[in-house]
């Protein structure tokens, strides 16, 4: 796929691998947009790389989500959306007795799982309307095995690696010629990750991969861990289990 010159869209770009996707797709010559929630974070990112346009919205929402639908279409459209928005809502979210557990999970997945199918369904149309056209959705290696202290976050990444799976077959079906890739993150160092243990990228590795997958047209991109994960987990499943849930993680949840 051919980048430069390029309008990308970037949910949750304000910060951590949205903000570094949002550089370097920059530095291959494409126009960026990006979006975030924290209005103070979208304008350190517009300070920081002035020609980036920064609007303030919420993926999760579907007003807002229409709001920036409109706004973009008015800017012209965009060739690339990149469903990056994400959110963690802390560790060890089991226990039976936390009055928010239901209510985090819910925001897990209405960000991570729907907040991605709705700009898609919004932003299709535009998509298969312009000659080479994408999207991104991001997943994770815990798309393949949970991690048993953020159990809804692994369940809403696994629910985006089988709807893109499944996008990218459709597509294909009705001979769309817009393209589906999917990013399969392992452990990147970014403020979400803090408090989680195991070996992890920094997000210019991760983007790395990206950009490289992108020019080559792999749709697929597994990043890291992700791989070694993908590929135990298809013959030893728990060996890949195990690995990414050890004794300290039981040692957590028992705390």
């Amino acid at each position: 796929m051919e980048l430069k010159g390029k309008i990308i869209l970037i949910t949750g770009g304000s910060a951590g691998i949205g903000l570094e996707a949002a550089k370097r797709f920059v530095e291959e010559g494409c126009k960026v947009i990006i979006t975030g929630r924290d209005q103070a974070k979208l304008d350190v990112a517009k300070k920081n790389y002035p020609s980036i346009i920064a609007i303030k919205s919420d993926a999760s929402n579907q007003d807002a989500a229409v709001a920036l639908y409109n706004q973009i279409n008015q800017l012209g459209g965009i060739d690339i959306l990149y469903n990056n928005a994400g959110v963690m809502n802390g560790l060890n979210n089991l226990g039976i007795s936390n009055a928010k557990h239901f209510e985090k999970a819910a925001a897990e997945m209405n960000t991570n799982y729907l907040g991605v199918i709705l700009l898609n369904d919004l932003f299709i149309d535009m998509l298969k309307s312009r000659k080479e056209t994408a999207i991104i959705n991001t997943s994770s290696i815990l798309s393949y095995m949970p991690a048993n202290l953020v159990p809804t976050y692994s369940a809403s990444k696994a629910a985006v690696h089988f709807y893109t799976v499944a996008l990218r077959d459709h597509l294909q079906i009705i001979r769309s010629s817009v393209k589906v890739f999917e990013l399969l993150p392992p452990l990147v160092a970014t403020k979400m990750a803090e408090g989680m243990d195991g070996k992890s990228i920094t997000p210019d590795v991760l983007i790395n991969a990206l950009i490289k997958g992108l020019k080559n047209d792999k749709y697929t991109i597994r990043v890291g861990d992700t791989k070694a994960i993908y590929l135990l987990n298809r013959f030893l499943p728990k060996i890949a289990y195990k690995l990414l849930n050890p004794k300290i993680i039981g040692e957590k949840l028992q705390a």
